[in-house]
């Protein structure tokens, strides 16, 4: 029989310190955000009724920070409804007494479905980020584009006979409908850097320090540089003029130069050479330039997925692939925020 080890004292010191981190977090959450705010545009979408036990139902603010919370500890449904009865700072940061008990998974799940219906995401995405605007958190002095893959594991077993899309080939290889219901049937295969994917990609608009401004779900085989104004116009905020936007060299092209010129864009997008036209001295020292800002956009998507276990979809279809996507951006600029307003405040 094998005997269950004891906490130490060092082990409850520890875990008190741990609390103590999450609790100043969220405070510091609680304090740059007007709550208020949220509440207003969720109240405006979400129609509160009662349980089936005729109970009323739950404050929508707090279903939206139990998705918060859920996004940034890379829990389920079931997971972050315990969490929230077992630990002290998690229902601090929601609003509850001691006494009260989180809501069910299945009152989440419903309240994420039924504001993913209604794009009440995009108005809290939205409005969180004018709130930091105001704190000087998001500054838009510049923007960085880029794209990434979210596998799915509801993909197709075994070997496929259907076409896959090499990445960014102009040739978008469409969702198949034959595929078995097990199967996430808006997904798509992508072949990238040799490994083959099956899922979806999100289009990130950031600033200039990585903080997302913008996110365009697509399917996996959609081709990111075709699409450059389509994810600009995810950016629900008026953008200054002649702000300079920044990508690899892949985006480099007439029709993007177009569109950065007709949106009063300077173009920093990588040079790119051309066969039997290297690059000149001038723009290889113009690429050194720019990447040592571009490259936090890829930062963006590299802290989604260590710190929120992100990358990976956690839902079917399209349009929860995109609520998935807008917390996680949420939840990152949230994550962000408390660090670089100590820094402002110093400076």
């Amino acid at each position: 029989m094998k005997i269950q080890k004891q906490p130490t004292l060092a082990d409850s010191i520890c875990d008190l310190r741990a609390r103590k981190i999450k609790k100043t977090f969220f405070t510091q959450i609680n304090t740059l955000i007007d709550w208020d705010t949220i509440s207003i545009l969720i109240n405006n979408d979400y129609l509160k009724g009662k349980s089936a036990t005729g109970k009323p139902s739950y404050d929508g603010t707090l279903l939206f920070k139990m998705c918060l919370l859920q996004s940034w500890y890379g829990l389920s449904d079931y997971e972050v409804e315990d969490r929230i009865n077992d630990s002290l700072s998690f229902s601090y940061f929601c609003g509850m007494t001691i006494e009260q008990v989180a809501p069910d998974h299945s009152t989440l799940s419903r309240f994420r479905t039924a504001l993913t219906k209604t794009q009440t995401f995009e108005k809290l995405f939205t409005s969180i980020n004018k709130q930091l605007e105001a704190h000087n958190i998001i500054v838009k002095t510049g923007l960085i584009i880029d794209a990434s893959v979210i596998d799915t594991p509801l993909r197709p077993k075994g070997k496929t006979n259907f076409k896959v899309t090499e990445d960014r080939c102009a040739d978008q290889v469409e969702v198949h409908k034959e595929y078995p219901d097990s199967v996430d049937k808006e997904g798509t295969w992508l072949k990238k850097r040799g490994k083959y994917h099956f899922g979806f990609k999100k289009h990130h608009v950031t600033d200039n320090e990585g903080l997302v401004l913008g996110v365009l779900t697509t399917t996996a085989s959609k081709n990111e540089i075709a699409n450059l104004e389509e994810v600009l116009e995810t950016v629900n905020v008026a953008l200054p003029k002649d702000i300079p936007l920044k990508a690899d060299k892949g985006y480099q092209s007439k029709k993007n130069v177009a569109i950065l010129k007709k949106r009063n864009l300077k173009n920093h997008i990588l040079k790119k050479a051309v066969k039997n036209k290297p690059l000149t001295k001038w723009e290889t020292r113009f690429n050194k330039l720019i990447g040592k800002t571009r490259f936090k956009v890829e930062r963006t998507f590299g802290g989604i997925k260590l710190w929120f276990k992100g990358g990976i979809a956690r839902y079917r279809g399209m349009k929860k692939m995109h609520t998935q996507n807008l917390m996680e951006a949420m939840c990152y600029n949230l994550y962000r925020s408390p660090g670089i307003f100590a820094s402002n405040c110093k400076n």
